[in-house]
């Protein structure tokens, strides 16, 4: 999880406020951009960064246990929505919260900052908000595909927004990437967002490689179905040079995350620390209890001897030798079920500490990207695949903190109970522990061991990235399984699961079912096992 563009500088305001000051409801609520908000720029885009950045860590919790890292704790009854897939249009998203209305509303703010900094000043203001409209956007389609688009953030005209196709969706994201980097590097002069961009500290160079690494992502996905001749593929020449993401420099968002109350009591800690780590009275909170490690994960990394088994996740203290790792199978409700806390909670390397900050695309995802393009001959790069698969397992174990030792510790850490978790001294050792795990001769690992056609180095590449996706964006992690297949992921053993197979899509809101009945029932009957999101194999 490094850091690698501090800008811990924003009031504590923003954190307790979120991104309420600004929240609108995408149907009824937008500004209107003759009249626009007293917010200014600088305001509006700090809030909404923080918004993105609590969605992206806190709302994927079921893509993290179908993605094979997470389970539901035997401490707990079975999950029916999870674990049994009996989910409804309102299980993961209700009327007043979850994915679908948490990113319409974040995307009403950035679409008022688009608009608001119409000025020519203000350039680098529009193009951000720009980029991260294609950010959220994108998990909006990742999840329900079709949705309302070009139709939205028009309440004055247009009260029930029809659904564009989500490939339509996304190749207009690719123009707006392309548009917004375009407006970049036009606008030197124009106002540095400065220290209300909590993301790259008002470093545009940063939300070029942003930009363009998001685009190959989008670009990536439809390679799938849609073929190298697809635009968002043949476009990504256009940009190459710009560079990407990688381990030097990842979007991360930290608006000043503390440890420390706010005077209205409310918490200022990192978000995902806050909900899978320690709550702010120090106890355990909610979501590190009720998610444990799932046992597939665990022998993924155990089986290659993969260091950062222990940085995903947490000892257990009732096994013998001390530093030991358990995860259970996922559905199981067998009386051999593990209760906590015999079964590994969220490590280290995730929960590092209340003032890290969310990671919206980690420098690791964007090199394996990288390594897919090239070996698929839709970008040239000065490194070969091999060198960027390579680079990609290292900025993993750099950003999880691999290499450091647990100590027996008297207890009170919730996340690692009887333990404590010394990081390595510097990142070099992480280096050195990522070459000596890459050069193992196994497949899936070593990139020469995975070499025999390209649909094998495909696998390890894909492989290596879920392993690297680990927790950090769960949402991502099953696209990519969706997409090609790999890993070969687990189903849920519950005796009273609906289906022997995962699921491909979760259902459109209940907040849709009610507000946008006739829009919504255009799309047909949805069947989360063979409804698929368009990219999808």
């Amino acid at each position: 999880m490094k850091k690698y563009i501090s800008t811990s500088i924003i009031a504590a305001v923003l954190l307790t406020t979120s991104i309420t000051g600004c929240r609108k409801d995408y149907l009824s609520q937008e500004v209107n951009p003759n009249n626009p908000s007293v917010s200014t720029p600088q305001l509006t885009l700090a809030a909404a960064l923080v918004g993105a950045a609590n969605i992206v860590s806190t709302n994927y919790n079921e893509y993290g246990v179908w993605s094979g890292y997470w389970t539901t704790s035997g401490n707990y009854v079975p999950n029916q929505g999870i674990n049994q897939y009996q989910f409804t249009n309102s299980t993961f998203d209700s009327q007043t919260g979850g994915p679908w209305i948490n990113l319409y509303s974040n995307l009403t703010n950035f679409n008022t900052l688009q608009n608001i900094s119409s000025d020519p000043a203000n350039a680098n203001f529009k193009a951000i908000a720009m980029i991260m409209k294609a950010y959220d956007f994108e998990q909006l389609v990742d999840s329900y595909n079709d949705v309302p688009y070009s139709q939205a953030f028009q309440p004055s005209t247009i009260l029930f927004p029809q659904y564009d196709k989500a490939a339509d969706i996304y190749h207009d994201l690719g123009k707006q990437l392309d548009a917004a980097i375009a407006l970049i590097k036009a606008s030197s002069s124009a106002t540095s967002p400065g220290a209300s961009d909590v993301v790259f500290g008002g470093n545009m160079t940063g939300w070029v490689k942003f930009a363009n690494s998001l685009k190959l992502r989008l670009a990536i996905h439809v390679s799938t179905v849609l073929g190298a001749s697809d635009p968002l593929v043949t476009g990504l020449a256009a940009t190459a040079a710009d560079g990407y993401l990688d381990g030097t420099i990842e979007a991360d968002c930290n608006p000043g995350y503390s440890k420390t109350l706010a005077s209205s009591g409310a918490s200022q800690q990192n978000p995902f620390w806050n909900s899978y780590g320690v709550d702010v009275n120090g106890n355990p909170a909610g979501n590190e209890v009720y998610f444990r490690a799932n046992a597939f994960a665990v022998k993924f990394l155990t089986d290659n001897n993969d260091p950062r088994l222990g940085q995903f996740y947490a000892p257990i203290t009732s096994a013998s030798p001390a530093v030991t790792f358990h995860g259970n199978i996922f559905g199981d409700t067998s009386p051999a079920l593990e209760p906590n806390p015999g079964n590994s909670s969220i490590g280290p390397g995730l929960d590092q500490s209340p003032t890290q900050p969310v990671i919206l695309f980690s420098g690791a995802e964007s090199l394996f990207l990288q390594a897919e393009a090239v070996l698929k001959g839709y970008i040239t790069s000065s490194l070969t695949d091999a060198q960027l698969y390579n680079a990609g397992i290292t900025a993993s174990f750099v950003a999880v903190q691999a290499g450091g030792s647990y100590v027996a510790a008297t207890p009170g850490s919730p996340q690692t109970p009887g333990f404590n978790y010394t990081p390595p001294a510097s990142a070099s050792v992480s280096t050195t522990l990522a070459a000596t795990y890459y050069s193992q001769p196994l497949q899936n690992v070593s990139y020469a061991a995975s070499s025999t056609s390209t649909a094998t180095k495909l696998e390890a590449i894909i492989t290596q990235k879920w392993a690297a996706l680990n927790g950090i964006n769960n949402l991502e992690a099953y696209n990519e399984y969706r997409r090609t297949g790999f890993p070969v992921l687990p189903s849920s053993i519950d005796p009273a699961a609906i289906s022997s197979t995962l699921p491909t899509r979760i259902f459109y809101p209940i907040s849709e079912l009610t507000s946008n009945a006739t829009s919504l029932g255009k799309e047909g009957t949805i069947n989360p096992f063979t409804s698929k999101i368009f990219f999808a194999k």
